[in-house]
């Protein structure tokens, strides 16, 4: 989460109405997500399902999809932390064609921004004492079975819509602070604040007031906590095929060691279970090269949203709004993510209409993703002067023009006839064009006046032809 973390979470607010009326998934529609997903050998820039396809990830997310901490005066009439309503969210991604989700986690027991206890939380509150919050001490030693009881519960749900999810195991936000007066104070509430536990457990040994220490390996007593914490995630959703693990949201600069640890001990840890889930490693303070160079499966780094580089299949990458500008709702943000080989998610605020061009954005490419052999696929700069193209060099070709005007694809791979397709972003609509012939380079004008998308794929010929 992005240092201004706390200006954004007050402006969320939601109309229950306006979701609901966006809602109204076909149940018919419905299909359990495959898995466990692996890296496609053929093409690491994505995921399989163990199909030999692609799986292509793409959804949108929010603050409280597990957890429910919006009570106070920012609340988020969303509540997906809330049992009911995480139907409704759930609903409102499956309408959107969405299939990836983030199920947040907060480090801390209180949000000092809408004055409200975060809850559930993975420890039991056993006491006697009470802690900041005027709850009970948390006992470190004793895990909170209704945690992860309702883990559970959400990750079955989103599997039945078709949903890969992100299990979040810890946050930055609740450890550290982000120079506000009001916002200064999440570490007061954390259950490993030394006021807070009946275990004498510090998280903070230097006293100044931030638990940057949590997200390190120099407390040797809070590693063996950690691990205990997270060796019982994997133990409640193990058996699941739509997990991924996420280590941390926007950690701090020095969790770098910390990270490579737990995703090694999940790594050996499922290594003698039934299943095997890919680890996401998520960036804001560490730079993109401490994910690359890391252990995880798939990476979610920063400085990605304007013009993203090609993703090389080092790691799956997943390209969040989250790190690269909170406020993005413009479609072309999905469209330049897909067209460079990676995959798009959005922290969608759900404050209004002004959100649904990126939600259907998102929804829109993997209609493409899903229509094409998106396997074979790799990006290709050179091949399109826009630079974003997708293609299968003499089978199949995904342009993104994101002005207006000509621009030209070089089709030299292949002397056949290609189909061609238009997609306009304004309108969002789709128009067949007469077939050109490959084997060149070929000039193509857009039928619109804006952003839009051209699909061509060759045709197949008949015996004899």
């Amino acid at each position: 989460m992005s240092p201004c973390r706390s200006l954004r979470l007050a402006g969320v607010v939601v109309g229950l109405a306006l979701l609901t009326a966006m809602a109204g998934a076909d149940e018919g529609r419905q299909t359990s997500a495959k898995g466990p997903l692996t890296v496609l050998k053929a093409n690491p820039r994505y995921f399989t399902d163990g199909s030999g396809k692609a799986v292509y990830l793409t959804g949108s997310h929010n603050w409280d999809t597990f957890q429910t901490w919006f009570k106070g005066e920012a609340q988020n009439e969303l509540k997906a932390g809330e049992p009911g309503s995480f139907a409704n969210y759930l609903d409102v991604l499956q309408t959107h064609q969405h299939n990836f989700i983030r199920l947040w986690v907060a480090d801390t027991a209180w949000s000092p921004i809408t004055h409200s206890a975060i809850e559930p939380q993975p420890y039991v509150r056993s006491g006697p004492d009470k802690a900041a919050d005027g709850g009970l001490k948390f006992d470190l030693d004793q895990l909170n079975q209704s945690y992860f009881d309702e883990l559970r519960t959400r990750v079955i749900a989103a599997r039945n819509r078709g949903m890969y999810v992100a299990v979040m195991l810890f946050d930055s936000w609740g450890i550290s602070w982000y120079g506000s007066e009001r916002h200064n104070v999440t570490w007061s509430y954390h259950p490993f604040n030394k006021a807070n536990n009946i275990n004498g457990i510090d998280g903070d040994p230097n006293g100044d007031g931030r638990g940057l220490e949590y997200h390190t390996l120099r407390i040797a007593a809070i590693t063996r906590l950690q691990e205990a914490y997270v060796r019982k995630v994997v133990d409640t959703v193990n058996d699941l095929d739509n997990v991924l693990y996420e280590i941390s949201n926007e950690s701090v600069a020095d969790s770098k060691d910390w990270q490579y640890h737990l995703i090694k001990f999940i790594k050996n840890d499922e290594a003698a279970r039934p299943k095997q889930h890919p680890i996401l490693m998520s960036s804001y303070e560490l730079s993109n090269a401490n994910l690359f160079a890391s252990p995880a499966d798939a990476v979610a780094p920063t400085g990605m949203g304007d013009d993203p580089p090609k993703a090389t299949g080092a790691k799956v990458v997943i390209v969040d709004s989250d790190h690269n500008g909170p406020h993005r709702r413009d479609a072309g943000f999905a469209w330049r993510v897909f067209l460079r080989g990676n995959q798009p998610i959005v922290m969608d605020w759900w404050s209004g209409p002004e959100w649904e061009p990126i939600r259907r954005a998102m929804g829109q490419t993997r209609a493409y993703a899903d229509k094409m052999n998106l396997a074979a696929m790799t990006p290709h700069d050179d091949l399109a002067s826009t630079t974003y193209c997708l293609a299968n060099p003499g089978s199949e070709y995904l342009v993104y023009q994101p002005g207006k005007g000509k621009f030209t694809v070089d089709l030299k791979q292949a002397a056949v006839d290609f189909a061609v397709e238009w997609f306009d972003l304004k309108s969002e609509k789709a128009t067949a064009e007469e077939a050109v012939q490959g084997g060149g380079v070929r000039e193509f004008t857009p039928p619109g006046d804006g952003p839009t998308v051209l699909y061509i794929k060759a045709k197949v010929r008949g015996p004899g032809r």
